[in-house]
């Protein structure tokens, strides 16, 4: 026998849901985000670091944390994962932070539940990550999930490495394998902005975000990362033209982008500051890691399109 719904005869539950406007909408915006999910694995990216930098900027819900971690993480590509609850409250994460960091032929994501039920997704590398929760306490779930980077595995690197990181979380010393390390990548972590905080500036009623860095990973800031950080500042300015982003190196302000590059002036583990001034300042989490991007080895990925195309980035 058929269920109605509206009216209209219903044989699959499955998707009720999409039958009203608003919710084919908030459904199609999330495939949307598990399609750009996906590119940031590809990428080699952490995936906690591209979901809260979503939340930040209000293009996600913590709703849509476990739904896009299930289907990215554990479907498409297959990362490990285990679960514990830890047996003592635990605020310093300094260890595991510095230790993770090192870790460079596996990616890790965490995934705590607190006592009021609120999901916070961690890149455990990142120590600032972790000031976002502040506190893990005993009893509640941690769940990790590990991929091993270098070559295909059968999983015990990563069930080892997820048993590493709840040692460590329980104040155990821990033994490190050396195949957690893989000696050709160097341990980065894209500093990520917090949501800027605007101050007053001297030019009028404008304000402006404090100056953040973006550490440069290629081996030289040449002209490919140039181009790259063109077209990522002018994506910005056309989705907010009101908004002016100004580059700053050693102290100097770069009026022309060119001379970030002339004569090898940055090179790898140079840091370049960005400014965003204006009135209603949006954008900037997203602004800094894609220019983090534009400043590695990963810059041809904003090179593409047709000559004199603006690129779609937020």
């Amino acid at each position: 026998m058929y269920m109605l719904k509206g009216g209209i005869p219903m044989v699959d539950a499955t998707y009720c849901a999409l039958g009203s406007k608003v919710n084919f909408n908030k459904a199609l915006r999330h495939f949307f985000k598990v399609t750009e999910a996906v590119d940031e694995v590809e990428e080699k990216n952490n995936l906690a670091d591209m979901i809260n930098i979503a939340l930040e900027e209000g293009e996600m819900v913590s709703t849509q944390i476990l739904p896009l971690v299930s289907a990215v993480l554990k479907d498409k590509f297959q990362y490990q994962y285990g679960s514990f609850e830890l047996q003592k409250n635990t605020d310093d994460f300094t260890k595991i932070s510095s230790e993770t960091l090192k870790w460079t032929a596996l990616d890790i994501v965490l995934l705590y539940f607190d006592p009021n039920s609120h999901v916070s997704i961690i890149n455990p590398k990142d120590n600032s990550a972790w000031s976002k929760i502040r506190e893990i306490m005993s009893e509640h779930l941690v769940v990790v999930y590990a991929k091993y980077l270098k070559e295909e595995s059968d999983g015990k690197i990563e069930k080892e490495a997820i048993k590493a990181i709840e040692e460590m979380l329980g104040g155990k010393d821990i033994f490190i394998n050396k195949k957690f390390v893989d000696e050709n990548v160097r341990p980065v972590v894209a500093a990520k902005p917090k949501v800027a905080e605007a101050s007053e500036v001297s030019s009028g009623s404008k304000r402006s975000t404090p100056k953040y860095s973006v550490q440069v990973t290629n081996e030289l800031f040449h002209n490919g990362n140039v181009e790259a950080w063109k077209k990522i500042i002018e994506s910005y300015k056309t989705k907010y033209p009101g908004l002016e982003v100004k580059v700053f190196y050693e102290g100097e302000a770069i009026n022309d982008l060119n001379t970030l590059f002339k004569w090898g002036k940055v090179k790898h583990h140079g840091l370049i500051f960005i400014q965003v001034v204006g009135d209603d300042i949006k954008g900037v989490s997203k602004l800094q890691k894609y220019l983090f991007e534009g400043a590695s080895q990963r810059f041809e990925q904003f090179l593409h399109g047709p000559v004199g195309s603006v690129l779609n980035l937020f």
